[in-house]
């Protein structure tokens, strides 16, 4: 994780996370000016764990431009399984619990980019002045309570294809169509063996709807992995319209 320092690169990198990221997007002049001073501008690289089990946590990461963590939670024998995501639309870190409550999940950068990263002390602060982010947390630890409620239900009954489809949308929609990510790794993400995803990538590249490649994966044709997927991707994009808004703006009061 390397800190991009107060350069002029960092200050128009700082301008562009409030535009966007879809969180910091609804945040008023007055609350984006107290976080400049405090914010820094990170580049986060694949594999940095940004959150540990049971360790503090200490700041708030806004991930924009490409970036997506995924919120893991690793079993005894080795397995893992993720239960929720996190790209330009939200936050990891403070979002749920209050101050430097310890984390109970495992946060990993899938994909490599940019995020804005602010100590709680001023999150908790601001929280204390500024009724619009205790508002806008409220609603965002709301959605994020969502997707883990409508991954545990999709993981119970949905197949595997529709499951990968429903992964590969939120990606697109967070990271873009080119995703540098392998199959082993995606097996990993949800919670199956390695030959299963295989078998899947296959056939999804079969019906010309992906195309892999040496720890690449991308989507050739979006409307085709819509069909395939579960109603779960809809039913979660849908809740974070009705209690943020569309592109993070103008139901927050």
């Amino acid at each position: 994780m390397a800190d991009i320092g107060p350069t002029r690169a960092a200050i128009a990198a700082g301008e562009k996370a409030f535009i966007d990221n879809r969180l910091l997007a609804t945040f008023p002049m007055d609350l984006r000016k107290r976080l400049r001073d405090e914010m820094h501008i990170v580049q986060l690289e694949l594999g940095d764990t940004v959150l540990q089990r049971g360790v503090d946590v200490e700041t708030s990461v806004f991930p924009f431009g490409t970036t997506m963590i995924s919120m893991v939670v690793d079993l005894v024998g080795g397995r893992s399984i993720e239960v929720a995501s996190v790209g330009k639309e939200g936050a990891v870190g403070g979002i749920v619990s209050c101050g430097h409550s310890p984390a109970f999940t495992r946060a990993e950068v899938i994909v490599a980019g940019p995020a804005m990263r602010v100590p709680m002390r001023i999150i908790e602060e601001a929280k204390s002045e500024s009724g619009h982010l205790r508002n806008v947390f409220c609603r965002y630890a709301d959605f994020l309570l969502a997707q883990v409620m409508q991954s545990v239900a999709c993981n119970s009954f949905h197949p595997i294809e529709a499951r990968t489809a429903r992964w590969l949308l939120t990606a697109d929609d967070r990271s873009g169509s080119r995703l540098v990510l392998t199959q082993e790794a995606l097996a990993g993400l949800l919670g199956v063996q390695r030959t299963t995803i295989n078998a899947v990538a296959r056939d999804l590249a079969g019906d010309r709807l992906i195309t892999t490649r040496r720890g690449t994966i991308e989507i050739n044709d979006r409307a085709g992995l819509e069909r395939l997927a579960c109603e779960c991707y809809d039913e979660v994009e849908r809740f974070f319209g009705d209690i943020i808004g569309p592109g993070g703006l103008g139901k927050i009061d």
